[in-house]
């Protein structure tokens, strides 16, 4: 026969059980739609922007994490605005002028701040 000190260990036991498994769920949740934007940011970066900065990963690393994060704030406002006012990016104006690139900044600001000089990481080719 179980002792009472027992049955209350046993569930204690349980009980952690169940909270460790559900903060490691919720981590492997987060890291995984943490990679899917960085992988669609990726996407949009090859669709959107290699035309004019095909260097990639030469030109993704000229900044640092800071400075894409400054760029990508409001939704990339500062970044559509440098290529709205240069005439050489007009081929880029519907692009940033379009709800798709508002819509999808988060994920190119993700990929673009994975990727900076200061992040320590390189893309790898999809």
């Amino acid at each position: 026969m179980y002792h009472q000190s027992e049955i209350i260990a046993e569930e204690e036991g349980r009980y952690m059980s169940k909270v460790v498994l559900t903060f490691v769920s919720i981590f492997f949740v987060f890291c995984a739609s943490s990679e899917t934007a960085i992988h669609k940011g990726q996407k949009i970066f090859v669709k959107e922007c290699v035309s004019c900065h095909s260097g990639g990963q030469t030109f993704i690393a000229k900044k640092t994490m800071r400075d894409w994060k400054k760029l990508m704030e409001e939704k990339g406002k500062p970044l559509a605005e440098l290529h709205l006012k240069n005439k050489d990016a007009k081929d880029s104006w519907e692009y940033f002028e379009s709800n798709s690139y508002e819509k999808k900044s988060k994920h190119l600001q993700d990929f673009l701040v994975e990727y900076a000089k200061d992040s320590g990481n390189v893309p790898a080719c999809n």
